[in-house]
């Protein structure tokens, strides 16, 4: 399988410096794909091809040249991932329009050179026909296994994404059990399988961190207000800000893998073989102040907040290489009213505490009652009952 190891590295002062430049010239390579496609949908009414873009832009950076067709390849994918998504309906989506000013270089399987002791070669362009000097990074903990790429990216620091093959190839799963996913803001992951077990794993220590750094936000942003811009107290309040995002990212990152991982063990040990997820993509958007619609009644500033901070997507994308892992199919399905719906009598009604209570006496833990829901519409197509007896429920928090 393959995957990506991020890790620091030491080098001298004068690659250092080459390192940005790269990132610099990679940048000018988005820019530049971004004129050449606008001018050639003008003249011939379709978009730029792969090969009439490297046409266009062959032997005219002072970079590798598997680097800058990665930097070709990621616009035309960046293109066609947003004319997917407009087909779909989302009629936000723009295509690629912004400048960037710096964006990462890759190095592909020929375009690096890793040796025993740890020291990795960046290889550069041809100039006049001679080979520039390689740039020399020293890397501690290179991951074992073939190394794919190597791309430069910044996160507070440069730092190297290495992929890699790690020789594992996915579990043989051939378990029958079926499991359901209720992703929620408190509880992350809430799930029910088929034979009557339950699993719940809090994000309550997410949401306070995420508090605590809107909170230092807030008060960081007050203070550069009053500084001019690009004063020395202005500088060291944009380090302080920057250095708070970064340690909360650091954080969400921890808990979201934790927690990923706490269900792929639960998933195996119930020898789940189908894991159905409900799709929740669009909760956070529309978040805005403006009201469109007045009649409509609008969620408050502190619902929309937590709604655009909810890093649904980042779990979903651990849970889906996680599981893919273990053997475990994921399925999105649609995941529409199901916390509403009753599934005896087909009430909806909006809940306000952690249990859902109905009037003909149904009553189950909120998100747990969602999960069941979300099994009922993949198996039936409809919200009913199940039938299934719930005989144990596991709660969790992501590091205990």
């Amino acid at each position: 399988m393959i995957r990506t190891h991020k890790t620091t590295f030491r080098t001298s002062k004068i690659d250092l410096e080459r390192l940005f430049a790269c990132n610099r010239v990679s940048a000018q390579v988005w820019n530049n794909c971004l004129g050449h496609d606008k001018n050639h949908h003008r003249q011939t009414g379709r978009w730029i091809n792969l090969s009439e873009l490297q046409q266009l832009t062959r032997k005219k950076y002072h970079l590798h040249s598997q680097s800058v067709q990665s930097v070709q390849e990621r616009y035309i994918k960046a293109r066609t991932n947003a004319w997917q998504a407009k087909q779909k309906g989302f009629k936000n989506i723009r295509y690629p329009y912004r400048e960037k000013k710096h964006y990462p270089a890759r190095w592909k399987k020929d375009g690096f050179v890793v040796h025993p002791n740890g020291l990795i070669e960046l290889k550069m362009c041809l100039i006049n026909g001679k080979r520039q000097p390689p740039i020399m990074v020293r890397v501690f903990n290179i991951p074992k296994g073939q190394i794919k790429e190597i791309e430069l990216i910044w996160d507070g620091k440069l730092m190297l994404a290495i992929s890699y093959e790690d020789g594992l190839q996915p579990k043989e799963n051939n378990h029958q059990g079926i499991a359901a996913i209720d992703m929620g803001e408190i509880h992350g992951i809430a799930c029910i399988a088929d034979n009557g077990r339950a699993l719940v794993i809090t994000s309550r220590k997410l949401r306070s961190q995420k508090r605590l750094r809107n909170k230092k936000y807030a008060e960081l942003q007050k203070k550069l207000s009053r500084c001019q811009k690009g004063s020395r107290r202005w500088k060291k309040l944009r380090r302080a800000l920057a250095k708070t995002l970064q340690k909360t990212e650091r954080q969400q990152r921890d808990i979201l893998h934790k927690s990923s991982c706490r269900f792929v063990r639960w998933a195996e040990a119930n020898r789940i073989g189908q894991a159905v997820v409900g799709n929740v993509e669009g909760v956070q958007r529309n978040t805005k102040a403006h009201r469109k619609n007045p009649k409509k009644k609008h969620r408050s500033r502190k619902v929309n907040q937590k709604l655009s901070q909810w890093p649904f997507g980042i779990l979903l994308w651990y849970l889906t290489y996680k599981l893919a892992a273990a053997g475990i199919d994921l399925i999105k399905t649609d995941e529409s009213y199901t916390t509403q719906t009753c599934p005896v009598c087909n009430r909806k009604k909006k809940v306000s505490g952690r249990t859902f209570r109905c009037y003909c006496g149904y009553a189950e833990h909120r998100d747990i009652h969602g999960a069941k829901n979300i099994l009922a519409k993949y198996k039936y197509g409809e919200i009913k009952d199940l039938g299934i007896k719930i005989t144990k429920v596991t709660y969790l928090r992501p590091a205990s």
